[in-house]
């Protein structure tokens, strides 16, 4: 299963909160399609989810005598069609697996999703992970977005909650295949960035039609948000780093550090899958699970997919793109988001006994079996034992998230970038340095600054 960068989400939950809001929903009311008082329905988009959520369901009835109906509606763009669907006719479930920080504000905004503002109490948001805890409430950035009449959030209230965080992630995850690592005697992940090459190039060197790295370049922003922003944050330190998406040009991607990080990238060129920027995210993930290559970068979310496409936990060692040796952060961090978060619906006829369900599923247990069932990360804190319970591939996913203040990027955070900052086109500029060769890493900044700027002009 793959997720995709946050701008494809946001169009999808675009998409569908402008068919939603032609249904006046919010004025509607209606009914959920669970029937009973006693059972509930739930929706989700993730098939790698389903078995395991209905394990906490069986579960959930041993100690509450409410039943579960876990239904799941796949790809995204299906699962979309349903929920305007059911929303037409006033029967969606009690509660819906979302895309967090999109899909559910979009969902609040049309009147699908119930406000949770007051109902979510500290005793249920400690659970989770400190960095997602607010996941799906409308905040100071959320609330600017909204102001525009034709924004997808248009009519939220600052303050609301359309969301608890269920799942959590992060991008810039390395898998290798262990068979392949083997006959090239590589037996442990790469310390440093330079490690991770000289692997790479091992791998490269003992069969090149298996050794190399795949990545779904076709997908624009893949290569800077998942390799070159990691990269980059660990070589320069996190105050440099931002200052690479400024308007000084003695610091921004004009500049020597601009340049000095380009080429750090670009040291991957001769390594890349063949055709790898024709790839989508599921087909170069497939392309790794055939064998078509030994290193494949993705996300914690990631190994589902594997998994689903031939691979087991077992045949992968799974590591945190490594920092570079000489870098301002030798240990840099991963900081995880939430990626998928329950929503309830407006017209639950069941909300206690949904938003019940909701919080059990947060609960640590719970979750710990939910993450070993679906190879997914909860938001759920797990803690060392939990931890435990996962296996070393899941637990090494998690170790990822590991980094001192200050040394842990951050994906979600944007406020040092320009308003109206789109990362495809500066990540399609990127992709004419690597893999296509057109460009130099001293030009590719130059112009990677020239798209930067357009926005920094175009929000003045």
């Amino acid at each position: 299963m793959r997720i995709p960068v946050s701008r494809k989400v946001r169009c999808a939950a675009a998409v569908l909160a402008a068919a939603l809001s032609m249904t006046s929903l919010a004025a509607c009311g209606g009914s959920s399609g669970s029937g009973d008082s006693k059972t509930l329905q739930m929706w989700t988009f993730k098939q790698s989810h389903v078995a395991a959520l209905r394990t906490a369901a069986k579960e959930f009835k041993k100690q509450t005598g409410i039943s579960v109906s876990i239904e799941a509606y796949t790809p995204d763009d299906a699962y979309t069609t349903k929920v305007q669907s059911a929303a037409k006719t006033h029967d969606l479930p009690d509660v819906l697996e979302t895309h967090s920080d999109g899909e559910d504000l979009s969902l609040g905004a049309a009147g699908i999703a119930a406000d949770l503002k007051g109902q979510v109490p500290a005793s249920w948001t400690d659970r989770f992970q400190k960095a997602v805890r607010t996941s799906g409430t409308v905040n100071d950035e959320f609330f600017r977005e909204s102001v525009p009449k034709d924004s997808k959030l248009h009519g939220v209230q600052k303050g609301q909650r359309f969301s608890v965080p269920f799942t959590t992630g992060t991008f810039g995850i390395v898998y290798a295949n262990k068979a392949v690592l083997a006959a090239a005697g590589i037996t442990k992940p790469p310390a440093t960035w330079e490690e991770f090459l000289a692997d790479v190039k091992k791998t490269k060197a003992k069969d090149a039609s298996k050794g190399g790295v795949s990545l779904g370049l076709k997908v624009k922003a893949t290569g800077l948000t998942w390799v070159l922003q990691p990269l980059a944050f660990a070589q320069l330190g996190k105050e440099k780093y931002e200052a690479l998406f400024g308007e000084d040009p003695a610091r921004n991607f004009a500049s020597p550090d601009g340049t000095k990080v380009l080429g750090m990238y670009d040291q991957l060129t001769p390594y890349w899958m063949p055709g790898t920027q024709t790839l989508t995210i599921d087909e170069a993930d497939q392309a790794f699970a055939q064998g078509k290559s030994a290193f494949d970068v993705g996300g914690t979310f990631t190994l589902a997919f594997l998994q689903q496409n031939g691979m087991k936990a077992d045949d992968v060692m799974a590591f945190g793109l490594p920092a570079p040796k000489d870098g301002a952060i030798a240990h840099r961090g991963l900081g995880p988001l939430a990626l998928t978060g329950l929503t309830l619906t407006s017209t639950s006829t069941q909300p206690d006994n949904a938003r019940k369900w909701m919080e059990f599923l947060s609960g640590q247990k719970v979750a710990a079996q939910f993450a070993k069932e679906s190879i997914d990360l909860p938001a759920t804190e797990l803690g060392t034992e939990g931890v435990k319970v996962l296996g070393p591939t899941l637990g090494s996913l998690i170790d990822s998230f590991q980094g001192a203040p200050g040394e842990t990027y951050n994906p979600s955070l944007n406020d040092f970038r320009p308003a109206g900052y789109e990362q495809d086109p500066v990540g399609e500029v990127l992709a004419d340095l690597t893999p296509l060769k057109k460009s130099t890493p001293a030009k590719t900044g130059q112009d990677m600054r020239k798209v930067i700027d357009s926005y920094w002009a175009a929000s003045k």
